[in-house]
């Protein structure tokens, strides 16, 4: 796929259709952070949402407990979001093929087109460049342009 092209609609919607289970990869307890929000967001739409940060102590955030890693996590994972810089992306692509997941969904900012073939190679469905939280609600916002500013 080139992921230098504009997601169908069809193919975001069916991702995020499809996933029940969701490893957010850079989750952060900071709530003025955008991860929080997101794991927020997703977790309240009613995804099993399991947050992945490695910071010694960090137990839970949200009340949802906190994996140090992937390969940590104790039950199936359909989809890792990533919300770590694009150069740690090839990283947890190689670990999200190791925990079988299906989906790798690089938060906006995070691109890495060889990461991206790595994934779909594995047989993963990738997006990079965008929020799930946004896409998600996205057929249900229209905006009212004819409203006066």
């Amino acid at each position: 796929m080139d992921h230098t092209q504009p997601y169908s609609e069809a193919y975001l919607q069916g991702i995020l259709k499809s996933v029940k289970t969701i490893a957010m990869v850079g989750a952060s307890p900071d709530k003025t952070k955008f991860s929080y929000g997101v794991l927020r967001v997703l977790d309240e739409t009613g995804y099993d949402m399991i947050p992945v940060n490695p910071r010694p102590g960090l137990e839970e955030i949200r009340g949802i407990k906190v994996y140090p890693s992937l390969a940590s996590i104790d039950r199936p994972v359909d989809m890792v979001e990533v919300f770590r810089r694009p150069e740690d992306l090839m990283g947890i692509t190689e670990e999200a093929i190791e925990i079988g997941a299906k989906v790798l969904w690089g938060q906006i900012g995070v691109v890495d087109h060889e990461a991206a073939r790595r994934a779909e190679a594995a047989g993963m469905q990738v997006v990079m460049d965008r929020c799930p939280k946004i896409e998600l609600f996205r057929p249900f916002w229209k905006p009212k342009l004819h409203l006066g500013i």
